[in-house]
């Protein structure tokens, strides 16, 4: 067993709240093997950044409009990671696509949380409450949520974890998204890191396996 902590970046966009449930889970002792670093938020004034600072993690913003090109905004993003020595890199909540170029310098170390059941409810354009009022259109009886590891085609890469969640004949998709946060997302994302800073998870042609 290793003995200095696998050093995590979460990037975000927004309040945060899967970066909470992550920050939770390392201060509570469910994540022993890892440590959060650095978060990169790639909006100015987003509330993930305060929660991080709260934290005491060290925090940066990287703005594609000001740095000109979806190249350069990760190339910055590249940089900061290398700079911390950065292991692991989480997705949560965060909005901006990553292209081939960047997926691939860091096969098997991205991971994602999705607000639904993968494969339903995902891809391009599937993001937010969409997912949930897509989901609801169709009247599905079961959602949830997925954590997986990030490949070059979007939400397609091997899943890690899965949770579902109840769908009600009442719910809105703010009401659902909420549910699913609360039940599925804040519970597997912190339990998928945790599984990867331990070593415990092995990625065999395109599937996943929990050792």
């Amino acid at each position: 067993m290793r003995e200095n902590p696998v050093k995590i970046a979460v990037l975000v966009s927004g309040g945060g709240t899967n970066l909470q449930a992550l920050i939770d889970a390392q201060e509570s002792g469910i994540i022993k093997s890892g440590k959060i670093e650095l978060v990169i938020a790639n909006n100015s004034g987003d509330y993930a950044l305060e929660r991080a600072a709260k934290a005491g993690i060290k925090t940066a913003t990287v703005l594609k409009k000001e740095l000109g090109s979806a190249e350069a905004f990760e190339q910055k993003i590249k940089d900061l990671l290398t700079e911390n020595g950065i292991e692991i890199i989480v997705l949560a909540g965060f909005m901006a696509i990553l292209s081939e170029n960047f997926t691939k310098d860091y096969p098997k170390r991205i991971i994602n949380v999705h607000p639904a059941l993968i494969p339903s409810f995902c891809g391009k354009g599937f993001y937010g409450l969409h997912v949930h009022e897509v989901a609801l259109e169709k009247g599905v009886k079961v959602s949830g949520a997925t954590v997986h590891i990030v490949i070059p085609e979007c939400d397609a890469g091997p899943i890690v974890l899965q949770r579902a969640v109840e769908v009600k004949q009442d719910d809105t998709p703010e009401t659902l998204q909420l549910r699913i946060m609360q039940e599925a997302e804040w519970k597997i994302l912190p339990e998928a890191v945790r599984l990867f800073c331990d070593g415990k998870i092995e990625v065999k042609e395109n599937k996943v396996y929990i050792k």
